[in-house]
């Protein structure tokens, strides 16, 4: 079953971002209640079970990744980071020459994808006045699994006057995964966050659609006193309903979504522009998609099926560099990890 965009009563807020460098930080991050997400969904919970290979919390099990970002005087600086493997970064790159003053980052991870009784979490504080991206270094693969579950908490705060743009490369679940995600988003009402998904119905070139157990995720957008913005609900349970329908998947073996959250343009002047970015596409290709404005007036979002990635990923693509082009007047980069 999948629900879309709505606004949500019970998000709670993260807590005030703390140093992760700073040796007194009182957080440990590889207590059990850190990276434990709550709230999971039952239709992924009822796979829970000590698996007979290395259990929740053994070493490899758990990735943890903890970024903070200042503003200097020339550009975006990472003052603050903590990673345990899996999960990890190499050094912020500056390569866009319009925008020499963000930071572009790319998350890793040592494992190759994810794991039965994995659980991982990222957390990434943007001060005011940043300009961050975040991506991935490949697609996210979430492999076959017999015992148990993985889930991984993603939770980004972006400060007074900061732009993010949290763009991963798809996820793909394979055959019996079961996997839970929440991304949970604190945006300053002159913050601008740019967030990206992509999910294909499985391993495409092998024939699998929706063989997977079930793949359930959940977007919550709050402003800094904790008040909701809206929620995105994502659940695909093949074996309790079906999700080929026309509220779900359809036909397609690829959706993809782009929010754009920001007080910097009117609401309807975003939703209008990411409509005018995919409307040729739409009409070429045959893919399915439409624009609309967020609740609040906070913004606005997309969401595109289609049959194949390079198609969906092109207008992605197009969407990103019109809200890019409008909001701070510049294009999207030539991407640099190929």
């Amino acid at each position: 079953m999948f629900t879309g965009t709505v606004e949500t009563p019970d998000h709670t807020p993260p807590a005030d971002p703390v140093d992760p460098a700073d040796p007194a930080d009182p957080v440990d991050r590889l207590a059990p209640e850190w990276y434990t997400v709550s709230g999971i969904p039952e239709a992924v919970t009822r796979y829970a079970q000590v698996p007979d290979t290395l259990p929740v919390g053994s070493p490899g099990k758990v990735g943890v990744l903890d970024l903070a970002f200042t503003r200097s005087v020339r550009r975006t600086e990472l003052s603050g980071h903590f990673q345990k493997s899996p999960l990890q970064i190499m050094r912020p790159h500056y390569y866009d020459p319009l925008r020499p003053d963000m930071a572009y980052v790319l998350l890793l991870s040592s494992g190759g994808g994810i794991l039965q009784g994995d659980r991982y979490r990222t957390d990434v504080a943007c001060g005011p006045g940043t300009a961050v991206h975040l991506t991935t270094q490949a697609a996210t693969k979430i492999y076959r699994m017999e015992q148990d579950y993985a889930t991984q908490l993603v939770r980004l705060t972006a400060g007074p006057d900061s732009y993010l743009e949290y763009l991963p490369d798809a996820t793909i679940p394979y055959v019996d995964s079961r996997y839970y995600q929440r991304i949970e988003v604190t945006a300053d009402p002159s913050a601008t966050v740019v967030i990206g998904e992509t999910l294909l119905a499985g391993r495409l070139a092998h024939g699998e659609r929706h063989a997977y157990a079930a793949f359930c995720g959940d977007l919550e957008v709050a402003g800094p006193d904790g008040e909701p913005i809206f929620a995105d609900t994502v659940r695909l349970v093949p074996g309790d309903a079906g999700v080929t329908g026309p509220a779900v998947f359809g036909g397609a073996g690829v959706m993809a979504s782009l929010f754009v959250v920001t007080g910097a343009v009117p609401a309807s002047e975003v939703a209008d522009t990411l409509h005018h970015a995919l409307a040729p596409l739409i009409t070429r290709t045959g893919l399915r998609g439409g624009a609309s404005v967020l609740p609040g007036e906070r913004g606005a979002w997309i969401r595109v099926l289609g049959q194949e990635s390079p198609q969906v990923n092109h207008a992605l693509r197009a969407a990103w560099d019109a809200a890019r082009r409008l909001i701070i007047g510049v294009p999207a980069p030539e991407p640099r990890k190929h």
